[in-house]
């Protein structure tokens, strides 16, 4: 079974052999930003993850394939590519007089010892599905570069558009043994910019690549401050510091607001990157029961606790997935609130509220659930006191448990939990990561859904989607798919996330990539300065 989980954890810390003991005054360079981020850039190795920062990354180093609004794929640097009539043969064409930042050429030799590197440790890279199915990787001339795989698996483009770990390291890069799990010599890339000062923890200069083979951005050069704490990143934006804060969480979203009615600067939202929900988890007994998990899905006003709670920075999800990825463009009917109808079903289910008592039961045990949430979002703490309330003028007892993230993830995995926060991965990854984890045990998503009647024919509709080779039929799959798990109220989209941004007048235009995790730079134009 292919395996497609990105929950992919940023921590700090790394250490590098390039040193700056001071940064470049931006204000003296034209056509510079500075922008702060809360974790150091990390060791820019293309082909692992921690401490490695996504955006730092993928200034750096390019896809084969780039992934665009709406999930259209379009060349990067292989200009074309070919896909066989069974899907399981992939050759690209690559693009001529391409050069790393170090002026050597990129060519398919280089191509094919970054893809055998990569699958020198498949265990490592299994999150992604590609790395599964990949049988031969081959050198059919300097410029075509072919992949043939063990099965038809549609969602290789997408695989190949993430920021890792198919991206490209120049020779100069490589350790002398090739494995650049052990590390890399230093950060070479076709990208637009290379790293040219660096201070870990403190700041990282990035300018203009001169061997870039496309069109140069308007930035010709970046610097990256490191603030960890969100109030002095704030703080530093308002004196005049940093020009951008942008991402997701990097503020509070009070202080966004309040940067936003500052007429000085410009704030903006981008499209749903992904969906806040929560997990029901149906192998519990009591939520094995349909009548139950609506109920509560019917039972709290998620509008109203949306829009009160992220000041309308977030937006109440009706879907599962919102509609800006491929095949998920469909109309499904929402879950409305309605009391009235819950209590019904609770009543129906055999839930009943005894003479005097606030906690429904049924056989002499009470109608309670555990709801465990990150100790250090106050979104989810604020929605889950939300949750409990509602829930309780119902009469299910909800006990909310604050968690460490990693003990989050464990119990997720381990499913031993009833209620539990979760996301989608986002664009590229989405949607066929997302239906490809509810049907792959080990992440907590599909035991979730265990108890779901048609739990088996859902996983077979997946695996069916996966392999098709047919767009209609993906399609029709992706809809029927979508439409069961919206109906089993197992999986209850709560809101839709956004990326914040915020810049100074300086910066003239700022575009939000379509890929959630490639940097923002290449799209932002600069006023004369």
């Amino acid at each position: 079974m292919i395996v497609l989980v990105a929950i992919l954890l940023v921590v700090a810390g790394c250490s590098s052999n390039q040193n700056s003991t001071t940064a470049t005054d931006n204000k003296a360079v034209p056509k510079s930003i500075t922008m702060s981020w809360p974790r150091d850039i990390g060791t820019m190795n293309p082909h692992t993850y921690n401490p490695s920062q996504l955006f730092a990354q993928s200034m750096m180093y390019e896809p084969l394939v780039s992934y665009q609004s709406n999930g259209k794929l379009t060349p990067a640097l292989a200009k074309s590519w070919d896909i066989s009539k069974d899907g399981k043969v992939y050759t690209f064409h690559l693009r001529p007089n391409v050069k790393f930042s170090d002026g050597t050429p990129f060519n398919a030799d280089i191509v094919k010892k970054n893809f055998d590197a990569v699958l020198k440790h498949k265990d490592t890279h299994s999150w992604l599905g590609i790395v599964g199915v990949i049988d031969q990787t081959e050198v059919v001339d300097d410029h075509t570069f072919r992949l043939t795989l063990t099965e038809p698996y549609y969602p290789v483009l997408q695989d190949l558009s993430v920021v890792r770990p198919f991206r490209f390291l120049g020779a100069a890069g490589f350790p002398d043994n090739g494995d650049t799990a052990e590390g890399i010599k230093e950060p070479v890339g076709t990208g637009p910019w290379l790293l040219s000062e660096y201070k870990q923890d403190e700041y990282a200069v990035f300018k203009q690549n001169p061997n870039y083979w496309g069109t140069l951005p308007d930035v010709q050069q970046v610097t990256i401050k490191i603030i960890p704490d969100a109030e002095t990143r704030v703080a530093a934006f308002e004196k005049g510091d940093l020009d951008l804060i942008y991402g997701e969480g990097v503020i509070s979203l009070d202080a966004f607001n309040q940067l936003r009615e500052n007429q000085e600067y410009t704030t903006q939202l981008s499209e749903p990157v992904g969906t806040r929900s929560l997990l029901l988890n149906s192998s519990n007994p009591k939520l094995a029961d349909i009548r139950v998990r609506t109920a509560l899905n019917q039972g709290f006003n998620k509008k109203d606790m949306v829009e009160g709670i992220t000041s309308g920075l977030e937006e109440p999800a009706d879907s599962l997935l919102s509609k800006n990825y491929p095949y998920t463009n469909i109309d499904l009917k929402p879950v409305t609130y309605n009391v009235a109808s819950s209590q019904a079903l609770l009543d129906e289910a055999g839930w009943k509220l005894p003479a005097g008592g606030t906690v429904r039961e049924k056989n002499g045990e009470p109608l309670e659930f555990e709801l465990i949430y990150d100790k250090t979002d106050p979104i989810q703490k604020a929605m889950a006191e939300t949750i409990q309330a509602e829930w309780g003028a119902l009469g299910a007892k909800v006990n909310l448990s604050g968690l460490e993230l990693t003990v989050q993830i464990k119990r997720l995995k381990a499913n031993d939990f009833d209620l539990y926060f979760w996301y989608n991965y986002g664009a590229p990854y989405d949607p066929h990561s997302f239906i490809n984890v509810v049907a792959s045990p080990g992440f907590g998503i599909s035991e979730t859904l265990s108890a779901v009647p048609n739990k088996k024919e859902l996983d077979q509709q997946i695996r069916a989607t996966l392999s098709s080779t047919d767009e209609t039929k993906r399609q029709e799959l992706y809809r029927s798919i979508l439409t069961t798990l919206q109906e089993q109220s197992a999986i209850v989209p709560i809101s839709y996330i956004k990326k914040t941004a915020v810049y100074h007048k300086n910066i003239a235009q700022f575009v939000f990539p379509a890929n959630r995790d490639e940097n923002p730079f290449s799209g932002i134009t600069l006023n004369a300065q």
